[in-house]
């Protein structure tokens, strides 16, 4: 074989042989147009389409009562897209073999653009949702291309760098989004949380026409489509939907309480069995599983699932807590998140930079060790008297880990994987740490919701009459709402069920604070188990490329 050829894989399709392509020498390939460029155009389709996962979610009791819902089935405003999105995420890498990266990612942005109107001008609930499952469509294919474009337009010595941009967008995103929701939902209409994405839409089309091309060992192959792996997607189908319904609606249906939890629970667990078994036996799978014999890779991948949910945890922990217990609005809560985007502006190209200079492991574990110390002062810091500033400090603190631990899993997810796996890396690796999202998310709110449930249970066993301390703040407050006679500070006969009351809704205060306390200290060990996941990564040299060179 001369030097200007190579025996590659299918590209998508691991299983079905080798094949010899003429692609001169794809080590020195380099994109035409400045790679800086290309990284900032696929990250602004990123960024549209991660900012619409957390958008929506505060505009919920505005749109069910515009379209004559209860709250309840407005929340599968969220949950509709999260499955279509869950679905599609890990197939980027066969419809890229099928019909080119380049014009897979263009379809994704005009399938994604389009819904969106049609989301903005949804006239009923149920129209609404069927346009939200095409949205979630095209969007799943966004994140993944962006990343492995990124990953292959950059030199080796650069990549971090590129990392650390679609880690902005992959990071800051999630933490806007609600604000930004609320901000539009109050101040024009919930159609427009839509209605903006169709001009950075239009915006991205145009620049990926004009910047963005495929890598010369990128070769689509249209008759792939007529071999698609329907078994498998219909695997993938009933896997991802019942894990995604069973977690967004776990908690208000009582969890396995409910028929309809436990049957998706079964769905879930049926579909990955059927998923795994399947696409390890067919000669033309879906989803290439066997990536994850290399052990780096199938490593990054359990780690980017445990970042992506401390992510998406703390997104929501925090402004959930502020508007819970503190009496803050969306919008003001919001607003306590802005400054940890503001640090991850100035923290992220840092960590990008870092990566060219120290291995991906030793940046994963520093990254992971700040995590726990975060944590552990989360739980410290996390009271009823909490100010405003105290909060915006904690999210910055928060937000300082999250880089090294991105972008290191990010850089090491590609250690020892041939380039033409990019788009399955890609794929794969933010399918894990969506998936992640979703399942700390549910994992994270029904702790708080236990432990509250504890603390309520032991703090009512001082409330007794063998408690002073008790009985004097009981004395306290009969005597300020009237004891009784009419004739205290606020009147009224009945002084001192208004006293009990008081002390009861304090109690349930406290006790919900010291559960969201537990929660942080919960991710703090889990933080310390991370650590020694990290130190089972193969460690690279820094600015060596993805490939097995690359290791020592």
């Amino acid at each position: 074989m001369s030097a200007s050829e190579a025996t590659l894989p299918a590209p998508g399709n691991a299983s079905a042989g080798s094949r010899t392509v003429t692609v001169g020498n794809p080590a020195a390939w380099k994109p035409r147009t400045n790679p800086w460029l290309i990284a900032a155009t696929v990250a602004l389709a990123a960024f549209m389409e991660v900012l619409d996962t957390s958008i929506a979610n505060v505009a919920l009791p505005h749109i069910a009562g515009s379209l004559g819902a209860s709250t309840d089935q407005g929340t599968w405003v969220l949950t509709s897209y999260l499955v279509s999105n869950a679905i599609v995420l890990p197939l980027g890498a066969w419809a890229s073999s099928v019909m080119g990266r380049r014009n897979f990612f263009l379809l994704c942005i005009v399938i994604f653009t389009v819904a969106s109107f049609l989301c903005g001008a949804a006239p009923t609930l149920p129209m609404l949702l069927l346009f939200r499952v095409l949205q979630g469509a095209g969007g799943g294919g966004l994140q993944p291309m962006a990343q492995a474009i990124m990953a292959d337009s950059f030199e080796p010595q650069k990549r971090g760098q590129a990392f650390a941009l679609y880690g902005l967008v992959a990071v800051l995103a999630p933490s806007i989004g609600p604000t930004l929701g609320g901000w539009i939902t109050d101040n024009f209409s919930w159609r427009w949380i839509f209605f903006i994405n169709i001009p950075v839409g239009i915006l991205a089309f145009v620049l990926v026409t004009r910047l963005v091309e495929d890598p010369p060992w990128i070769k689509p192959d249209r008759k792939l489509l007529g071999k698609m792996d329907y078994l498998g997607l219909s695997f993938l189908t009933i896997a991802m939907g019942g894990m995604q319904i069973m977690l967004d609606k776990g908690e208000e249906n009582d969890w396995f309480a409910s028929n309809f939890i436990r049957i998706s629970a079964a769905l879930f667990i049926l579909g990955m069995i059927g998923l795994v078994v399947w696409e390890l036996r067919t000669k033309n799978p879906i989803i290439n599983l066997r990536v994850f014999r290399f052990k780096n890779f199938a490593i990054c991948c359990f780690l980017m699932a445990l970042v992506g949910g401390v992510l998406n945890a703390n997104t929501v922990l925090q402004p959930q807590f502020m508007q819970e217990l503190l009496g803050y609005d969306a919008t003001t809560a919001g607003m306590a998140l802005t400054a940890g985007g503001i640090a991850l502006l100035v923290v992220m190209p840092l960590a990008g930079f870092a990566t060219g200079k120290i291995s991906a492991r030793t940046l994963a574990v520093c990254g992971f060790i700040m995590f726990t110390f975060t944590f552990r002062y989360a739980a410290v810091v996390t009271s009823l008297d909490m100010t405003f500033n105290q909060a915006s400090i904690l999210r910055v603190i928060q937000m300082l880990p999250l880089p090294f631990c991105f972008i290191s899993i990010t850089t090491a997810a590609y250690v020892g994987l041939p380039k033409e796996q990019s788009n399955q890396v890609s794929g794969l690796i933010n399918f894990a740490r969506n998936i992640g999202g979703s399942i700390l998310i549910a994992l994270t709110n029904a702790q708080v919701t236990s432990r509250s449930m504890w603390h309520q249970q032991h703090l009512q066993g001082f409330m007794g009459p063998g408690n002073p301390g008790y009985q004097q703040h009981l004395g306290a407050l009969t005597g300020i709402f009237g004891g009784g006679s009419g004739g205290g500070s606020f009147g009224g006969a009945d002084g001192a069920g208004k006293a009990m009351a008081t002390i009861y809704n304090q109690l349930n205060m406290q006790a919900r604070m010291q559960g969201y306390q537990d929660v942080y200290i919960e991710l703090s060990w889990m933080s310390i188990v991370l650590v020694c996941l990290a130190f089972l990564l193969s460690s690279n040299r820094p600015g060596k490329g993805p490939g097995a060179e690359a290791m020592h």
